[in-house]
């Protein structure tokens, strides 16, 4: 842990930007103990202004880390080091003083459900990383709010960071700078440290001039003390710890403490051709569309969607019982592959300007390209693959990274939604669950009440994705597309959702599933996607409202024969789109059995085994 500073040690003579005295006495103590410990040459307290970002950007283009795209106002690539291109599961833990505190004990092997460390070898850990691993370089204080500043439900942070590329990348994804150390006063914030693990002078050259220490990554969690450390990865959410370590691993658990919840859920309003509207949170595991879904361009005519945020959403009940969310983020930070104007038309807009790709090629008169992107090359222009080499087709490899990003103010999306920055949060009256299934799961369900919506939620599968370092195509469970993010105990996790029905005056959200990604037998998708989901989200509009239009299943409420609007569709096989098969879901429930039993073992809440004996027995009555 970093020591405490004997009284007098002066480090002011290093500090090149702000003073250490206009700091909170907390955020000052926690930036001189970690200069002492990791010995930085300089201290640059951000202040999160223009001057200040520009600055940055022109210096890290000086030393080669990014480099501007003549093509776009202020847009910028960043190529990695291809050791550094995704979360890393397997070095992300969270420390607890006994293991059941962070994942439930498994039946058999190693839990699926979270990382453990214990205080002992996280120590050791520490100890062998962070002394002097700043030496040479600037530790940058990014004083941070996850939420609008000044809103009840936002929560403040400070990172201090060797990466430049981090500090300009935090200014998109939150707010960043000198109103939010106002705000703090002497506040409670958490505390997060972050190193590239690179001290100066370097001991190997860099790949892409892009600093990183694979071998010694390690992003862990102390939700005991409010502090988040990673070292070795300059990338994503292992160095942006305001997205996945803060915004869901910490604030589940500081959710589950104090009453609300923090979800892997985009947050969008729909707009009715009355001018009704309504706001809905969905949870999907990676790659299955969720930033899609939260800037549609609805088909139907007289539609309207608005996005408030892409991919997380903490929410929690006001005192007239509404469900209400805040995106804590203030930009995206979307996977590049396969979005184009055709599939993402809006987040096409939002990238044109003020916005740092990684790992996305690039094209001969600066621009940005990617699997997928469906626009074809101007001739004579060329391709720089995202491992800085010229490509072609015939490289039979992907030009740019499955995982690559872009990462974009949410201000800049042109269907924002007026209230995104409302500090009290916009009211969710209904929660969509979904994932990546090619056969038996049918486009759409409602489940039954809470209860079972908490369970349909747990039992969530899909197709693994780029985003973590799983190979794809296999089923993998994901429940609540939370499976990476716990910050606790899966079991209590569970059982803190069921304690929502609990709560006085609660206007439970209605919970529904979602599946836009079933296949014919030839391999063909059933289901077009895209802006037609907008008539399976009318479905549920008129189902919030108390519409008479669905039919009961074995598995949850169905759309009856005429409910979906289909006109203007074309031919769609409703039969094979909805088909629930007995083969197919005894097989399912079976294994979702499997799995609670196995994985969250004896901390599985009751509710949950009575919810899977039913469906169990529906099945068997098909």
């Amino acid at each position: 842990m970093p020591p405490q500073l004997p009284n007098g040690m002066d480090f002011s003579d290093k500090v090149v930007q702000g003073t250490l005295d206009s700091l909170p006495k907390a955020v000052r103590e926690f930036v001189e103990n970690n200069t002492k410990l990791c010995q930085p040459d300089h201290i640059h307290i951000c202040d999160g202004s223009e001057e200040e970002n520009r600055k940055l950007l022109d210096h890290m283009e000086e030393t080669g880390v990014i480099k501007k795209l003549r093509k776009y106002d202020n847009c910028w690539l960043a190529l990695t080091d291809p050791r550094d291109v995704a979360r890393i599961e397997s070095k992300t833990v969270i420390i607890t003083p006994e293991e059941r505190d962070t994942v439930p004990i498994p039946k058999t092997g190693l839990s699926q459900l979270g990382r453990w460390m214990s205080e002992q070898d996280f120590e050791k850990a520490f100890n062998a990383r962070f002394p002097g691993c700043m030496k040479g370089r600037t530790m940058y204080v990014i004083p941070f709010s996850m939420g609008p500043l000044g809103s009840p439900l936002s929560k403040i942070g400070i990172e201090l960071t060797d990466s430049p590329y981090v500090v300009t990348s935090m200014r998109i994804m939150t707010r960043m700078g000198t109103p939010v150390l106002e705000a703090l006063g002497e506040g409670d914030f958490v505390k997060c440290l972050h190193s590239v693990g690179c001290p100066l002078p370097l001991k190997r050259p860099l790949v892409n001039n892009w600093a990183c220490n694979p071998e010694l990554t390690l992003i862990a969690h102390l939700p005991d003390r409010r502090e988040i450390i990673s070292f070795g990865s300059g990338y994503g959410g292992n160095s942006l710890l305001g997205k996945k370590c803060f915004a869901l691993r910490m604030a589940s658990r500081l959710a589950k403490e104090e009453g609300w919840l923090a979800e892997h859920m985009l947050i969008l309003g729909i707009t009715n051709p009355e001018g009704e509207k309504k706001y809905l949170a969905a949870a999907f595991p990676s790659a299955c569309g969720k930033t899609n879904l939260a800037m549609m361009n609805p088909t139907l005519p007289g539609w309207k969607v608005e996005c408030v945020g892409d991919d997380i959403a903490w929410m929690k009940f006001d005192e007239q019982g509404n469900l209400r969310a805040i995106n804590p983020e203030n930009g995206f930070f979307g996977v590049a592959p396969g979005t184009s104007v055709k599939t993402n038309p809006n987040a096409i807009k939002t990238i044109q300007k003020n916005t740092i790709f990684t790992n996305v090629a690039e094209t001969s008169d600066g621009g940005v390209y990617w699997e997928g992107i469906d626009e074809p090359l101007a001739s004579g222009v060329r391709l720089t693959s995202w491992k800085n080499k010229d490509w072609s087709l015939e490289d039979g490899e992907p030009c740019a990274h499955p995982n690559s990003r872009f990462c974009t103010p949410a201000g800049q999306c042109p269907i924002i939604d007026p209230a995104w920055e409302s500090p009290e949060g916009v009211p969710i009256s209904g929660i969509i669950f979904g994932g990546r299934r090619p056969a038996g799961v049918p486009l759409v369900y409602e489940a039954f009440n809470w209860r079972h919506g908490v369970f349909v939620g747990a039992a969530m599968r899909s197709e693994a994705t780029a985003a973590a370092e799983h190979k794809g195509k296999v089923i993998m469970h994901d429940p609540f597309a939370m499976r990476p993010f716990f910050g606790y105990n899966f079991g209590k996790y569970l059982a803190h959702w069921l304690s929502m029905a609990q709560h006085p005056a609660a206007k439970l959200p209605k919970i529904f599933h979602v599946n836009w990604f079933r296949k014919d037998k030839e391999g063909r998708f059933l289901w077009p996607g895209f802006g037609e989901n907008s008539r399976v989200l009318e479905w549920m509009f008129n189902r919030i409202n108390g519409r008479d239009c669905a039919k009961s299943t074995p598995i949850g409420y169905i759309p009856t024969a005429d409910a979906l609007n289909l006109k203007g569709l074309g031919e769609i096989d409703m039969k094979e789109l909805f088909g629930i098969s007995k083969e197919f879901w005894e097989k399912e429930v079976e294994d979702i059995q499997k799995y609670l039993e196995e994985q969250v073992n004896a901390d599985l809440p009751s509710d949950i085994e009575r919810e899977v004996l039913a469906l169990k027995q529906r099945v068997s009555q098909m």
